[in-house]
């Protein structure tokens, strides 16, 4: 009897190992293969970092040559700060914490910067920022008149050289100013243009507030606060009328 007990034991012992069922083993296989695919897809789909752009800085233009010139340009007092800026570069590439930490306040002179920066830098300068020929923030204009036929007269306006005429300049400088009109026989109309003596031609001075974008005032405190205001105003004026009538 302990002799067939001890040889079933040993036919236990030596009994090779049942495979796992066939349906089991496919499962195993396909969760890890489906775990290894989504990983390297997890690892694909993970955008890489995106370097940040380099600030760009524009060069100055003859009517814009330095940065007093262009605070000077934009207003709302903010050539007061042009002390500030050691360089152009530096006008250009400061952001809107560096500016904060120069004392450029308050924070709507912040952003009003930042958006006059970004719209030189694009080339929409105000009037008289695409001039080529400015001397000592002057430039001077001048009429030109052509016949292009007994009934047609092309007339248009162009900037020249202080002491030049227009016919000293070839062709392919004489281009049409932006922004200015001739009314009348031979006068140059536009925005801050000063008359010259003689007619047919006029000058334009870098003038503080030239390029501002004015703001608007708030009428009765605004939208916001509109209801509010008229109401109390309302309220004080049938106090004053009842206290004239001896009301109170």
């Amino acid at each position: 009897m302990n002799s067939l007990r001890l040889h079933s034991a040993f036919g236990l012992l030596l009994r090779p190992a049942a495979a796992a069922p066939v349906g089991v083993s496919t499962a195993v296989h396909g969760l890890r293969a489906f775990s290894a695919t989504t990983s390297s897809q997890s690892a694909e789909a993970a955008p890489s970092p995106v370097p940040k752009p380099k600030t760009w800085i524009p060069n100055p233009t003859p009517f814009v040559p330095n940065v007093q010139t262009f605070l000077t340009l934009i207003g709302r007092d903010l050539k007061s700060h042009a002390s500030k800026f050691p360089s152009w570069d530096s006008l250009f590439s400061l952001s809107s914490e560096q500016l904060r930490e120069l004392g450029v306040e308050p924070p709507r002179s912040r952003r009003y910067l930042l958006r006059w920066r970004d719209k030189f830098a694009r080339g929409e300068y105000g009037i008289g920022g695409d001039l080529k020929y400015v001397k000592g923030g002057k430039a001077i204009l001048k009429l030109v008149e052509k016949v292009k036929s007994p009934e047609l007269r092309l007339r248009y306006v162009v900037n020249v050289p202080e002491g030049k005429e227009v016919e000293d300049l070839p062709l392919s400088q004489q281009v049409r100013a932006k922004g200015f009109k001739v009314r009348g026989v031979d006068k140059i109309t536009g925005p801050y243009v000063l008359p010259l003596k003689g007619g047919r031609a006029a000058v334009l001075k870098v003038t503080e507030g030239m390029w501002e974008d004015k703001r608007g005032h708030k009428v009765d405190g605004g939208e916001r606060r509109r209801a509010e205001v008229r109401f109390k105003r309302g309220v004080a004026e049938r106090k004053a009328r009842r206290e004239a009538q001896g009301l109170y």
